[in-house]
């Protein structure tokens, strides 16, 4: 593997995922025939999909004939995690004119090393549902009130159609692993010739 902290080894065009706290690099090179880095700015600007005001700009830099982009881990460490909608951005250095050339989606990952979660949203439904069900909920109540406030809890028909709809979202999640590890899955077409 190339080593990745050399901005002559960025990979080009803007990666699907970056985790929190990395070092993140990469390059884009289609535009550069037509918009000369010494007479544009290209930055991406990237907004979480939630809806929220979080955003993250990166401004380009010149490498060569190509747009570099360089996030410090210090920088990155401050991302909020989550899936953004970004936009790739030129604007016009003589007089501040701006047009949008690419939009995409990139996912902001936690680092493990934070003592996270790992755990997919699916995973940790799937888990709770599964205690509930052998019998670890505190009680078996299904509902109760106090002081005009109430509160209604699944019943086992309900958990059971949860737990089935979140284990085929885990079941999916792992087979999308599998495949992107190069692992053989239950789809996998064998033959032989």
């Amino acid at each position: 593997m190339p080593n990745l902290f050399d901005a002559a080894n960025a990979p080009v065009g803007v990666p699907e995922e970056v985790f929190i706290g990395d070092f993140i690099q990469f390059k884009i090179t289609d535009f550069s025939q037509d918009y000369s880095n010494s007479l544009f700015t290209m930055r991406l600007v990237a907004r979480i999909s939630t809806g929220g005001n979080t955003e993250i700009t990166i401004t380009a830099s010149a490498s060569d004939d190509d747009y570099l982009f360089s996030v410090a881990s210090a920088t990155s460490a401050n991302y909020t995690v989550g899936d953004y909608h970004y936009q790739i951005e030129i604007e016009r250095n003589s007089d501040n004119e701006r047009i949008v050339v690419d939009r995409g989606q990139i996912k902001v990952s936690t680092d493990y090393d934070n003592n996270v979660d790992p755990r997919h949203h699916a995973e940790i439904m799937l888990g709770k549902i599964q205690s509930i069900l052998e019998g670890k909920a505190d009680t078996d109540v299904s509902s109760y009130s106090i002081a005009g406030r109430s509160l209604t809890k699944l019943g086992i028909d309900e958990l059971l159609q949860w737990r089935d709809y979140y284990r085929r979202e885990v079941n999916e999640l792992k087979k999308k692993e599998k495949i992107t590890h190069g692992r053989k899955t239950k789809s996998t077409i064998l033959g032989r010739f």
